[in-house]
């Protein structure tokens, strides 16, 4: 007994100044953060750390007494979270996020974008040509709670007012604005959510979606206001129908790994696609809340056609130069 504790002495009194440089190291860390670190400090915390796992190891081993051992645990696990760990502010994550993940994750899906956008723009066109034949066709692609008065039996005169009067005045666009940004995420969602089942209700979404766009246009370009309803609709619509694509992107690169999954296994590439596409989703969420902004307060507040366009232009430069535009490699 007298020699294991004589052991057990000999031990920590090699080892401990070790411990206690790097207790205090990580009291800093905890209290004001890793940039209070010297660099050479933050080279000598790793190396302290393995040498404290090695203490921890040979404690074990020689079994010492039981309060060494848990305090070189919680020691070890303390340094575990710096080494390893996170060691990002939110600022910083949310700044990298902007900067980084999200424009990367949305290129990496540039394949489905342009496929979810080829279908939207489709069933525009085919809706946009089956309304103008026929009108009631207009009944078929939107329900009639959302066209909220806006459909073939309306007169020109009323037409023309809903693009350029405000919505239940001023006050009422705070309602408008929340509404739109509701439903606009649930189609979202969904398109992402359901993508898993090998692409197929995703794409009937996009489909869907660009079928009411193709008739909305259609009913007042029967009206000779087809400019102004771009006008009307492009405030808001490349944001809006650009984050709708997105997601249906997110969605399709779900279905597409759950039926080729390719050299790795079907979980590994749904994880994988489930991660990247998630990160899209919670930039989509962002350019929503941005669109229903602009749907519900810009477009009722700027009334001239060429300053809705010149929004417009100016959201679709913006959003193709963060996506796209060139970067700094890293």
């Amino acid at each position: 007994m007298a020699e294991l504790e004589l052991k057990s002495h000999r031990f920590r009194s090699e080892r401990e100044a070790d411990w206690r440089r790097l207790e205090t190291l990580l009291a800093r860390v905890e209290r004001k953060g890793p940039r209070k670190l010297s660099p050479d400090e933050l080279l000598e915390l790793p190396v302290l750390y393995r040498q404290a796992l090695s203490s921890l190891s040979i404690a074990r081993a020689i079994s010492l007494d039981l309060g060494l051992v848990q305090y070189l645990e919680g020691l070890c696990a303390r340094s575990y979270f710096f080494v390893y760990g996170t060691r990002t502010s939110l600022g910083e994550r949310l700044a990298r996020f902007v900067r980084r993940d999200w424009p990367e994750a949305v290129r990496a899906l540039w394949r489905e974008t342009l496929v979810s956008a080829a279908l939207g723009a489709l069933a525009a066109i085919v809706t946009f040509w089956l309304v103008r034949r026929d009108p009631d066709w207009f009944y078929s692609f939107i329900p009639e709670g959302l066209a909220g008065g806006r459909d073939p039996a309306a007169s020109t005169a009323f037409l023309r007012g809903t693009l350029y009067e405000p919505v239940n005045g001023v006050q009422g666009l705070h309602v408008l604005a929340t509404f739109l940004f509701t439903h606009n995420s649930q189609i979202a969602m969904l398109a992402f959510a359901l993508g898993f089942a090998l692409c197929l209700p995703t794409a009937a979404l996009m489909v869907s979606n660009g079928a009411m766009l193709g008739a909305f246009l259609a009913l007042f370009a029967a009206r000779n206001l087809g400019v102004e309803a771009g006008g009307w609709l492009m405030i808001h619509g490349v944001t809006e129908l650009f984050a709708v694509t997105l997601a249906g992107a997110a969605g399709m690169s779900m279905g597409w790994s759950v039926a080729f999954p390719g050299a790795a296994s079907r979980l590994e590439a749904v994880g994988r696609a489930g991660r990247r596409g998630a990160v899209v989703m919670i930039g989509c969420v962002i350019m929503l809340f941005v669109a229903g902004l602009l749907e519900g307060f810009a477009r009722q507040l700027v009334r001239a056609d060429l300053a809705r366009y010149g929004v417009a232009a100016a959201t679709a430069l913006f959003w193709g130069l963060y996506f796209y535009g060139p970067r700094r490699r890293r």
